[in-house]
């Protein structure tokens, strides 16, 4: 008896959609569950070499927690390649001004760093509000339990 391993194809793929409203939420721990999403582990079809993972819709990322004193000890850096083109946005500043992108930043670290992970980014969609435009999709609500205090 010969068992064959199961590797899915682009066609057998099927992709849903979830939205996670990011209020109160703790940041890694909301970034972890979206990645954990993004790159299909939580299928059975999961392969590490395809991308299997669906789309996440994340709402409010202003209103995510932080614990300790992050909001003014962790930092965005950015460099134009002038000289003297060295930047440092802390996460204070950066929640006030662009929120989506404390998100983005933080599951773009934990996603694969190759080509298969750019592919796997650009199924997750920020938005500032309350609403997006991908009810056509109908997104499913994503409950992501949070820690017992």
């Amino acid at each position: 008896m010969r068992f064959k391993t199961y590797t899915p194809t682009t066609d057998t793929i099927e992709r849903q959609w979830f939205v996670v409203d990011a209020t109160d939420m703790n940041l890694g721990r909301l970034a972890t569950r979206i990645a954990h999403i993004l790159r299909g582990k939580h299928k059975t079809t999961f392969a590490p070499h395809i991308d299997t993972g669906d789309y996440v819709i994340v709402l409010n990322p202003g209103k995510v927690r932080v614990t300790g004193k992050k909001l003014d000890q962790e930092f965005y850096y950015r460099h134009s390649q002038y000289p003297g083109g060295f930047r440092a946005v802390s996460l204070r500043d950066m929640l006030a001004k662009h929120p989506e992108r404390v998100i983005e930043a933080a599951v773009r670290g934990m996603l694969p760093h190759n080509r298969l992970g750019r592919q796997m980014i650009k199924k997750l969609k920020v938005y500032p509000g309350n609403t997006h435009p991908h009810q056509a999709q109908r997104p499913q609500v994503l409950e992501i339990p949070e820690a017992k205090k």
